[in-house]
Protein backbone atom coordinates (compact mmCIF):
# COMPACT_ATOMS: atom_id res chain seq x y z
CA UNK A 1 0.00 0.00 0.00
CA UNK A 2 2.53 2.50 1.13
CA UNK A 3 4.64 1.50 -2.35
CA UNK A 4 1.88 2.31 -4.10
CA UNK A 5 1.56 5.41 -2.88
CA UNK A 6 4.62 6.31 -3.65
CA UNK A 7 5.08 5.63 -6.99
CA UNK A 8 1.73 7.69 -7.48
CA UNK A 9 3.28 10.53 -6.07
CA UNK A 10 6.61 10.07 -8.39
CA UNK A 11 4.49 9.73 -11.54
CA UNK A 12 2.30 12.80 -10.80
CA UNK A 13 5.47 14.72 -10.27
CA UNK A 14 6.54 13.18 -13.33
CA UNK A 15 4.08 14.38 -15.12
CA UNK A 16 3.61 17.87 -13.72
CA UNK A 17 6.82 18.38 -14.79
CA UNK A 18 6.83 17.08 -18.23
CA UNK A 19 3.87 19.32 -19.19
CA UNK A 20 5.40 23.12 -17.40
CA UNK A 21 8.71 23.63 -19.69
CA UNK A 22 8.96 26.33 -21.84
CA UNK A 23 8.84 24.18 -24.82
CA UNK A 24 5.98 22.25 -24.50
CA UNK A 25 4.33 25.58 -23.43
CA UNK A 26 4.90 26.98 -26.56
CA UNK A 27 3.37 24.50 -29.01
CA UNK A 28 0.03 25.67 -30.42
CA UNK A 29 -1.54 27.91 -31.76
CA UNK A 30 -1.54 32.06 -30.66
CA UNK A 31 -3.19 34.99 -31.59
CA UNK A 32 -2.27 38.75 -30.76
CA UNK A 33 -5.09 40.64 -28.92
CA UNK A 34 -6.02 44.05 -29.60
CA UNK A 35 -3.82 44.40 -32.69
CA UNK A 36 -5.00 46.67 -35.63
CA UNK A 37 -4.35 43.35 -37.80
CA UNK A 38 -4.83 39.96 -37.47
CA UNK A 39 -1.39 38.12 -36.38
CA UNK A 40 -0.92 34.82 -35.65
CA UNK A 41 1.46 32.11 -34.80
CA UNK A 42 1.84 28.18 -34.40
CA UNK A 43 4.89 26.23 -32.82
CA UNK A 44 4.98 22.89 -33.57
CA UNK A 45 6.84 20.35 -31.44
CA UNK A 46 9.34 19.78 -34.36
CA UNK A 47 11.01 23.33 -34.47
CA UNK A 48 8.49 24.44 -37.38
CA UNK A 49 6.11 27.43 -36.83
CA UNK A 50 4.08 29.49 -38.82
CA UNK A 51 3.37 32.76 -39.32
CA UNK A 52 0.16 34.75 -40.07
CA UNK A 53 -0.37 38.56 -40.84
CA UNK A 54 -2.25 40.33 -43.20
CA UNK A 55 -3.67 37.02 -44.66
CA UNK A 56 -0.33 35.32 -45.68
CA UNK A 57 1.16 33.37 -43.54
CA UNK A 58 5.31 32.48 -43.70
CA UNK A 59 6.64 29.34 -42.51
CA UNK A 60 9.50 29.55 -39.55
CA UNK A 61 11.57 27.35 -37.74
CA UNK A 62 12.75 28.10 -34.32
CA UNK A 63 14.30 27.00 -30.91
CA UNK A 64 14.86 28.07 -27.39
CA UNK A 65 17.46 28.48 -25.38
CA UNK A 66 16.52 29.07 -22.08
CA UNK A 67 14.10 32.57 -21.95
CA UNK A 68 15.39 33.54 -25.54
CA UNK A 69 13.77 32.16 -28.55
CA UNK A 70 15.92 32.02 -31.83
CA UNK A 71 13.50 32.39 -35.12
CA UNK A 72 14.45 31.91 -38.67
CA UNK A 73 12.20 32.92 -41.73
CA UNK A 74 13.05 33.64 -45.13
CA UNK A 75 17.07 32.98 -44.60
CA UNK A 76 16.87 36.04 -41.71
CA UNK A 77 17.12 35.29 -38.09
CA UNK A 78 16.18 37.09 -35.28
CA UNK A 79 16.34 36.63 -31.43
CA UNK A 80 13.32 37.73 -28.64
CA UNK A 81 13.71 37.09 -25.09
CA UNK A 82 10.49 34.77 -23.86
CA UNK A 83 7.90 34.52 -21.14
CA UNK A 84 5.37 31.70 -21.74
CA UNK A 85 2.44 30.17 -19.68
CA UNK A 86 -0.44 27.98 -21.11
CA UNK A 87 -2.40 30.53 -21.69
CA UNK A 88 0.34 33.54 -22.67
CA UNK A 89 3.53 34.41 -24.86
CA UNK A 90 4.96 36.59 -24.68
CA UNK A 91 8.16 38.00 -27.16
CA UNK A 92 10.45 41.03 -26.69
CA UNK A 93 12.69 41.71 -29.49
CA UNK A 94 16.58 43.41 -28.58
CA UNK A 95 14.43 47.18 -29.46
CA UNK A 96 12.23 45.91 -26.17
CA UNK A 97 9.54 46.02 -28.39
CA UNK A 98 6.73 43.52 -26.94
CA UNK A 99 3.76 41.42 -28.64
CA UNK A 100 1.91 39.74 -26.29
CA UNK A 101 -0.46 36.79 -27.96
CA UNK A 102 -2.98 34.56 -26.11
CA UNK A 103 -3.10 31.10 -26.88
CA UNK A 104 -6.20 30.69 -29.15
Amino acid sequence: MKLSAVVLVYVLLLLSGCGSSPQSLIVGKWEVENAPMKMTAEFRSDGTAELGMLGQKVQATYKLNGDELEWSMNGISTKSKIKVTATQLELTDSANRTIIYKRR
